[in-house]
C-alpha cells in the first residue's frame, strides 16, 4: 500500500481575506475543519498543516494536530507544501488548500487512483463542473480545459473556453479544485523549477508544470466544493456546514 500524506498550506496574509485560516465556521477555525475532514479518509495516513504563521501553528497543535513552520518567502502554496513534505516519508503528497472547509474525504479515492495506476504520471488534480454563469465569470474561480486524455491544457481565472465563440455549441465548464496529488519526487522537482510567465500571469501554480512540459491529469468529482476567498464565501460556507452530514462526526 502506498503511504499518503496530506499537507494543508495555510497563511494569515491572504490579500483577499486576511486571517481566513482561523476564521471560525460554527465554532471551529476553517483550517481545523479541513484538517479533520481530510483525516477521515482511510487513504490518508497523515495530515500536516504547513504555515509560516505562529498563530496557525499554535492553533492546530492546540487542537491536537500536526503543524510545521515553513519559510515566509513562498509565493506559491505548492512550494510551501514541498518544503513541509521534506519532513515526511510518503509515496504521494496531497496538497489540500486550507480554504476548502467542505472537502469530502471520499474524493481522495478518485484523485489517487490514476497515480496508483500509471507509474509515469507525476500528478493529478481534482476538478468539478461549473454550474452557474456567475461562477464562470468569477476571477477567484480557476477554470480549466483538458485534452481528450483528461490532461490539463490550460488554467485561467478568465472564462475558458470562449463563450462568445462557442455559439450554440453545448459544452461543460470546469473549475480546478485546490486538491492536488503529487508523487513525492515530482513535488520536489516541481518546487525546484523556475516560476513561469503564465504561472505568474494567471496566478495558478499548476501552470508551472504545464509550461515545463509535465502532464497534469484532471479528475472529475461530483462532490460540491466551496473555496473560501472572501467573507461572503465564509458566510455561504457556514450555511452549508449547518446542513452537512459529515460535520457532526468531527465537531
Amino acid at each position: 500500500m502506498s503511504h499518503v500524506v496530506a499537507v494543508i498550506p495555510a497563511r494569515m496574509g491572504s490579500s483577499r481575506f486576511p486571517g481566513k485560516p482561523l476564521a471560525r465556521i460554527l465554532g471551529l477555525p476553517m483550517v481545523e475543519h479541513v484538517r479533520r475532514r481530510v483525516a477521515l479518509s482511510p487513504l490518508i495516513d497523515e495530515v500536516v498543516v504547513a504555515t509560516c504563521d505562529r498563530e496557525i501553528f499554535e492553533t492546530v497543535t492546540a487542537y491536537g494536530g500536526r503543524s510545521v513552520m515553513t519559510a515566509t518567502t513562498h509565493e506559491r502554496c505548492t512550494d510551501r507544501v514541498a518544503e513541509a513534505a521534506l519532513s515526511v516519508n510518503a509515496d504521494f503528497v496531497v496538497n489540500v488548500q486550507g480554504d476548502e472547509p467542505l472537502v469530502q474525504p471520499s474524493t481522495f479515492e478518485a484523485l489517487l487512483a490514476p497515480l496508483e495506476r500509471e507509474a509515469a504520471l507525476p500528478c493529478a488534480n481534482l476538478m468539478s463542473e461549473i454550474l452557474t454563469d456567475d461562477e464562470f465569470r468569477n476571477p477567484n474561480v480557476v477554470k480549466t480545459v483538458c485534452d481528450r486524455n483528461g490532461n490539463a491544457l490550460y488554467f485561467s481565472r478568465e472564462p475558458i473556453p470562449s463563450v462568445s465563440k462557442a455559439g450554440t455549441m453545448i459544452f461543460k465548464r470546469y473549475k480546478q479544485l485546490g486538491i492536488i496529488g503529487f508523487r513525492r519526487d515530482f513535488l520536489h522537482r516541481f518546487s525546484s523549477l523556475p516560476p513561469t510567465p503564465l504561472e505568474q500571469i494567471e496566478s495558478v501554480d499548476m501552470m508551472r508544470a504545464l509550461e515545463h512540459g509535465y502532464p497534469v491529469r484532471m479528475v472529475v468529482t461530483s462532490h460540491p466544493s466551496l473555496g473560501v476567498d472572501t467573507p461572503d464565501d465564509l458566510a455561504r460556507a457556514e450555511v452549508l456546514m449547518g446542513k452537512d452530514d459529515l460535520f457532526p462526526s468531527y465537531r
